[in-house]
């Protein structure tokens, strides 16, 4: 399964150009123009399967860097300030990743 079986290839593009320079990257901005707030906990967690790169049922924040990458290619590398941010957002424990039951947090 891919990415744009639940959202829409436009919308990743938008969400994309929105966060192209440095230090733009806002989670919650990201997920509301892509469309992932709009969508079920189930495709959420779906979403979440994909972008787990390494299938640890977790995204450490290593994974979090190449998280544009995981919408298309060519998306640019998240700052380590931008990732941290992302991480902190919905690591509850502060063991420095993500379950799929955090998810939640991430698209309110």
């Amino acid at each position: 399964m891919s990415l744009t079986s639940i959202l829409s290839a436009e919308a990743i593009d938008k969400a994309l150009k929105e966060c192209q320079a440095p230090e733009s990257f806002d989670h919650k901005k990201f997920f509301q123009s892509c469309g992932l707030s709009s969508k079920t906990a189930q495709e959420v967690k779906e979403v979440f399967r994909i972008l787990d790169d390494d299938n640890s049922g977790y995204i450490e924040e290593a994974e979090f860097k190449f998280f544009l990458q995981r919408f298309k290619p060519d998306a640019r590398i998240l700052t380590d300030k931008e990732a941290k941010s992302l991480i902190s957002a919905a690591d509850n424990d502060s063991d420095g990743k993500i379950g799929a039951e955090d998810t939640n947090v991430l698209t309110e």
